[in-house]
């Protein structure tokens, strides 16, 4: 798990300036973007995220992991203590996409997901001791 929050991070987001054009050409809804850029900005700083990565095997499967227990203990999104969570998509070693999204979110995803029989709860990892949901990214697009 990422946890922002050094000072220096703080410093930057009080000091934090768009830059513009020298044309003076700006778009109609500058103040709406730069509210969203220090939006992402203090998330990727100051909060609580957990990332967790998903290698090539997504881009057959059309599926996301994650986990929910190892070794009959709640684990991964289960427990986080996270505000936020992260999960890469990675293909041939490449960041292809990051899906980032509150970790209450996530958490209603995949337990929709699962209720509707879209998603499933497998045993994998090492020794087949952890609990996984896997959960198609559609389910994640059409969340929103």
């Amino acid at each position: 798990m990422i946890n922002g929050g050094a000072m220096e991070s703080e410093q930057k987001l009080k000091e934090y300036q768009a830059k513009t054009n020298n044309d003076n050409k700006f778009d109609i809804d500058l103040d709406f973007g730069i509210h969203y850029e220090k939006s992402l900005a203090k998330i990727l700083s100051l909060g609580k995220i957990e990332v967790k990565t998903e290698r090539d095997k997504w881009k057959e499967t059309r599926n996301i992991a994650i986990e929910l227990s190892c070794n009959s203990k709640k684990s991964g999104l289960a427990i986080t203590e996270a505000d936020w969570w992260a999960h890469i998509l990675s293909w041939k070693g490449d960041i292809v996409s990051v899906i980032l999204m509150p970790v209450d979110k996530m958490k209603k995803i995949v337990k929709e997901s699962v209720r509707k029989k879209n998603g499933r709860i497998v045993m994998g990892g090492d020794n087949n001791a952890s609990e996984i949901a896997l959960i198609p990214l559609e389910d994640i697009a059409n969340a929103f």
